[in-house]
């Protein structure tokens, strides 16, 4: 498929995208009680089919258009793309072995791209946005535990900060994961399938840990630091922590916050 087709495939996505919005959904400012739902897209700048999912996400994240949801995206960049003419200089084989790990757990035959993944129990082609309504909106209905993420404090490339929540952590078991994100990039790609076009990325995570268990928050907060890339821009990044079940299971809270308030 040509790369104006994919472009103008996106476009049409977005048509769809909004004509599968329920007749409620009202403008970002005027919602309140929005429930926080974590969706993660493997992407790479070398998949031909990605931009429109990448531009997806964009909407997703920049709109804010389901009620009910605060969505908080995650852009994981793969490394299985890097050998086929270009290499993306976001991947990381990290984003690979998670994307693999879902894989296994979500019983899917092989990883691929773009595919999107909201609270880690609903997987699907990432540029589906009717899917991605109905994921969103599923995923907002349970109630998420409440995380409680400090304001983050920059000190050169190393971003600290602290998370905590008044919630009860008996019983619980699930990872607390922290990611540094650039809220936006843009890439000139000059090979590969996106050869020669200007590639736009929301929610790109840079570093991704673990930073400690639940039940950890029983006894306070649980600080963590995080060291940004040379060529990232610490102080405008966003940090988000979320909580997920042992073995990337089904994501139990999700929290953001920008470093620059």
């Amino acid at each position: 498929m040509s790369q104006l087709r994919l472009f103008a495939v996106a476009a049409s996505l977005f048509g769809i995208f909004i004509s599968f919005l329920p007749a409620a959904v009202a403008a970002q400012a005027t919602q309140t009680n929005r429930t926080p739902v974590l969706v993660e897209l493997f992407t790479s700048e070398g998949c031909s089919s990605c931009p429109p999912a990448d531009a997806l996400l964009a909407k997703l994240d920049q709109a804010q258009p389901i009620d009910g949801a605060e969505i908080i995206v995650l852009g994981e960049h793969v490394d299985y793309w890097d050998g086929q003419g270009w290499h993306d200089r976001f991947s990381s084989h990290q984003y690979t072995e998670r994307q693999n790990e879902y894989c296994g757990r979500l019983r899917v035959d092989s990883p691929y791209t773009p595919q999107m993944i909201v609270d880690g129990t609903d997987q699907f082609v990432g540029n589906d946005a009717a899917h991605a309504v109905r994921a969103i909106q599923h995923a907002a209905q349970p109630p998420k535990i409440k995380l409680i993420l400090s304001q983050p404090v920059v000190d050169a490339q190393k971003v600290s900060a602290s998370i905590s929540s008044p919630a009860s952590m008996t019983g619980k078991k699930a990872d607390l994961y922290a990611a540094l994100v650039d809220p936006k990039d843009t890439t000139e790609v000059r090979g590969g399938e996106n050869g020669g076009h200007r590639l736009q990325h929301v929610g790109v995570v840079r570093n991704l840990q673990r930073v400690g268990k639940l039940k950890d928050l029983t006894a306070g907060p649980v600080s963590f630091s995080l060291n940004a890339p040379a060529d990232a821009k610490p102080g405008e990044m966003r940090v988000v922590v979320f909580a997920q079940q042992s073995d990337q299971g089904a994501v139990l809270g999700v929290v953001s916050a920008s470093i620059t308030p």
